[in-house]
């Protein structure tokens, strides 16, 4: 019988210790060979209609772990582009509520349009600041920079009770904090990160009437009949949420479709623990090497000022690690051991 360990094991084989997730994450040894067989799929010139069912399968599955039906869920490239087509429904003068120093995919769409009063608070503010003519509060739900998690439960109470949208971003949460992204207006995620899959796959949910969203990137793929609706303009927009889809990149898709599989396989309550054990023993180490790290508690990243500067000499020891922000940024997932978390100690110590 398979355990957690033994199929984390068989997955991944890394040369290094790896702790920079919060990057991008590992490829499983499963989508390593659905690529291959991608690759080898177009170059012998045979249907491509297989990697369209990924697209389709990949689709299912996120909303699976998002908890919400397939029909909301809408298949793209990128969360900017996501959050393009919601900062374009909105209308002129609109209130954005944002976290300072959020991820810039979740901000620039905003303030691209010129049009819009976008405001910004500390991430620890941000219920707190929804106020009435709030239109949209836009954040991530894990920091980018430093872990720190938003208090989503709060914020969409706030938002609630001002009648404001909720738009959340969990690129940086989606395969290790469980989702609920049916409660909240709009949710994206990238899936190259704890999802564990290529560049190049993102997703949008929406609500079942579409949230006011106007389809203004729509192409042929976002007809309800995506093959009759290849010339000319789309007559019939799909009646799911499909419409926001952009044309997808099949290679991604046909690896994020086992990534996301291994990750149902798993369960995201189990990879949720194992990540944070490994997180706060970290954050214990450090404290006893007297470093305090960024306050992010319930996070699987850490970020650790004043350290920033040693990320070129973790490197050299084989210890993948980032910079942001200035501090240096360790992320913990499913591949990760207790020893991994000893060696970064023990170079950081030196």
């Amino acid at each position: 019988m398979e355990t957690f360990e033994s199929l984390v094991r068989a997955e991944f084989t890394p040369k290094n210790t790896y702790l920079n997730t919060a990057s991008h994450g590992l490829l499983p040894t499963r989508t390593v060979t659905a690529l291959h067989e991608a690759v080898r799929l177009r170059a012998e010139g045979r249907s491509l209609d297989p990697l369209f069912d990924d697209v389709e399968a990949a689709r299912a599955a996120f909303a699976r772990l998002a908890g919400v039906p397939v029909g909301r869920v809408a298949a793209g490239a990128s969360v900017a582009a996501h959050t393009g087509v919601i900062a374009a429904s909105l209308p002129a003068g609109a209130e954005v509520l944002t976290a300072e120093d959020d991820f810039t995919s979740v901000l620039n769409p905003f303030h691209v349009r010129g049009d819009l009063k976008v405001r910004a608070v500390p991430l620890e503010r941000i219920a707190e600041a929804v106020r009435p003519g709030t239109a949209l509060v836009a954040v991530s739900a894990a920091q980018s920079a430093d872990g720190r998690v938003a208090d989503l439960p709060a914020l969409r109470e706030a938002a609630r009770e001002h009648g404001a949208r909720t738009y959340i971003d969990f690129s940086q949460a989606a395969g290790w904090l469980p989702m609920d992204a049916g409660a909240y207006d709009f949710t994206a995620a990238t899936c190259y990160k704890w999802l564990l899959g290529p560049h190049g796959a993102a997703f949008l949910v929406v609500p079942e009437d579409f949230g006011g969203l106007t389809p203004v990137l729509a192409g042929w793929v976002a007809g309800e009949v995506p093959i009759d609706s290849c010339y000319g303009p789309v007559t019939e927009l799909a009646h799911s949420a499909r419409r926001f889809d952009l044309t997808p990149a099949l290679f991604s898709y046909a690896g994020l479709r086992p990534s996301l599989e291994l990750i149902e396989e798993l369960g995201v309550d189990a990879v949720h623990a194992h990540d944070l054990a490994l997180a706060d023993r970290f954050r214990a180490g450090l404290r006893e090497l007297g470093h305090e790290p960024v306050p992010a508690p319930g996070s699987a990243i850490v970020s650790v000022p004043g350290l920033g500067h040693r990320v070129p000499e973790l490197a050299r020891a084989d210890v993948q690690v980032s910079s942001r922000a200035g501090n240096l940024r360790a992320s913990f997932h499913l591949y990760n051991t207790p020893a991994d978390v000893e060696r970064i100690l023990d170079v950081l110590s030196g």
